[in-house]
């Protein structure tokens, strides 16, 4: 029994030794592992704490989705925040001792993490301004889709093709941005088509319009209209403006209405020219 107290002293004495010291501070391996346990539990707290945030606010306001999911991660980003601030404080490390630390370390930060400050930075910028949110359809640099999660780093964006993409979040705050769900979920579309210069104006008129009132996901509030676009070579052209909720499967309506629009012209004999090119030859007699 006496053989294991004394292990036991040794072993304690061993992990309370200062290894190191930091402005005066003297951090030993015990309060290295007090530091990680505690750290540990402020990641799982945050964890609790974000999970509490969004049931709260889901049986409680009416808000959307999208500024739930930015308040709860924003909430997280708190808990982190000050377990690691406290978790430094439990070895010793003050905040005066960082600051002081960190002046030497400055540079070296500057340079080598300055893509990940940068976008940490952006991520909570997006998260506040909410320029973009989850569920809304973007594009930016050439990626379009939608978006699926805010990360602290980066967003990750789903394509129509189901394709994730992961996008450095400073793209959002520095590059511009289309963001087709921004003002709201409804989307003008137009379909343009020609007619032949012996089709009536009013009739082809009448019928885009019959058209676009009986196929399915377009608006009747705002109305579909019918602009006389041009006077081509060869065609009158027309564009039929229609509004749409759908903004994620937009191209099957458009589809839809060509698919549509070709049956009713066809019905009522509308016909849709395509380019034609006469050729003259003109042949010339030998002369003697």
């Amino acid at each position: 029994m006496n053989n294991i107290l004394e292990i036991f002293k040794d072993v304690w004495h061993i992990i309370r030794y200062p290894v190191i010291k930091v402005s005066g501070s003297e951090i030993s391996l015990l309060s290295v592992i007090t530091a990680i346990s505690f750290f540990y539990g402020s990641v799982v707290l945050s964890r609790i704490t974000e999970k509490f945030a969004e049931r709260f606010l889901r049986e409680k306001t009416e808000l959307d989705h999208g500024v739930i999911n930015s308040i709860k991660r924003f909430t997280r980003y708190v808990v982190l925040m000050i377990g690691a601030v406290i978790t430094l404080e439990t070895i010793g490390i003050s905040l005066s001792s960082l600051a002081a630390l960190g002046a030497v370390l400055m540079v070296g930060i500057g340079f080598g993490l300055q893509n990940i400050t940068q976008n940490f930075i952006s991520g909570l910028i997006i998260l506040l301004e909410r320029p973009i949110k989850i569920g809304d359809l973007v594009e930016v640099e050439g990626v379009r889709g939608k978006v699926e999660e805010i990360g602290a780093r980066s967003t990750r964006i789903n394509t129509r093709n189901d394709i994730s993409i992961i996008v450095p979040n400073s793209q959002f705050i520095s590059e511009q941005v289309v963001n087709q769900s921004f003002s709201g979920n409804q989307i003008r579309l137009a379909i343009d088509i020609g007619v032949s210069y012996g089709s009536d104006p009013d009739d082809v008129r009448s019928c885009l319009i019959e058209v676009a009132k009986g196929c399915r996901g377009i608006l009747t509030t705002p109305p579909p209209k019918v602009l006389f676009k041009e006077f081509a070579d060869s065609s009158l052209n027309f564009s039929l403006m229609i509004w749409v909720n759908d903004l994620w499967d937009f191209e099957t309506i458009t589809s839809d209405v060509r698919f549509a629009i070709f049956r009713a012209f066809k019905e009522k004999n509308i016909q849709i020219p395509f380019p034609q090119m006469d050729v003259y030859i003109k042949s010339q007699g030998s002369h003697k």
